[in-house]
């Protein structure tokens, strides 16, 4: 099993024609063949999300597009897929940041009761997605 980290994932996707692209593009295409095992974690597409919009300035719809791109690559395992899917959709129908989009989801997913916030736009989405209310 291989953990593949932030950066492996920018280069492929950025494609830069550098080394470090060509190198992370045949790791993906032997993990996609199944001659890799692969897997990464939730705080790593959350780490690219911030950096393609910080650093490269990336808009709502690229860095979502590649984030999509990224989570539906079933030959790459990561635990939370389905809440991270799931955060994708509400956060493409939103004005809520992504990392409330997976909140809300891991909320929802996980049955808890109530949800502690201040943020306004996710209070009141709260009601539209949830059968609580914020406290």
């Amino acid at each position: 099993m291989i953990f593949v980290d932030t950066n492996y994932f920018l280069r492929y996707f950025l494609d830069d024609g550098s080394d470090q692209h060509k190198k992370a593009t045949l790791l993906l295409i032997s993990a996609s063949k199944g001659e890799k095992n692969l897997t990464t974690s939730t705080l790593v597409i959350f780490e690219i999300f911030w950096v393609l919009g910080s650093v490269y300035k990336l808009g709502k719809e690229k860095k979502t597009e590649i984030i999509e791109n990224l989570v539906n690559m079933t030959f790459v395992e990561l635990k939370e897929r389905d809440l991270l899917q799931k955060a994708l959709r509400i956060y493409k129908l939103t004005k809520l940041q992504l990392e409330d989009c997976y909140n809300l989801v891991f909320f929802q997913e996980n049955k808890i009761d109530k949800f502690a916030t201040f943020d306004k736009k996710l209070k009141k989405l709260i009601g539209k997605f949830s059968c609580s209310k914020p406290i």
